[in-house]
């Protein structure tokens, strides 16, 4: 039985975007984008599928305050981590990269850490 909704929710529609973008990346950005860039699109799209994954396996354990704070964590990191390579790779390549981007990517990546290490210590605690 599901225990927890948002973590379904979250994770069923992060997974179902990280399908599209892996196919838009594969088909419709493999022709314009250099393979450095198109490397970091698709690193964006493994990262989010990974912790979608993760989300939609979470949603299946009881729902406590210290998971309920990964979970928030986990979908905050992905968003931050994945969308923020996306929006540098695809506005370096149509156009003026935007380079405020940059700075995001590992606040994202030290949220997906974090929300890791929370599962490590809830792990402890059971």
């Amino acid at each position: 039985m599901i225990q927890n909704i948002t973590p379904l929710l979250a994770g069923s529609l992060l997974g179902g975007l990280a399908v599209i973008l892996g196919a838009f990346g594969a088909h419709a950005l493999k022709k314009r984008m250099n393979p450095d860039s198109l490397a970091s699109f698709e690193t964006g799209v493994k990262y989010q599928m990974y912790h979608a994954i993760l989300l939609i396996a979470l949603s299946f354990l009881p729902k406590e305050d210290i998971l309920t704070n990964a979970i928030n964590i986990l979908i905050l990191g992905t968003i931050l981590f994945s969308f923020s390579i996306y929006g540098l790779t695809l506005s370096g390549t149509f156009g003026k990269k935007i380079r405020i981007l940059g700075p995001i990517t590992p606040i994202g990546g030290l949220c997906l850490v974090i929300g890791w290490f929370i599962l490590f210590y809830y792990s402890l605690t059971l």
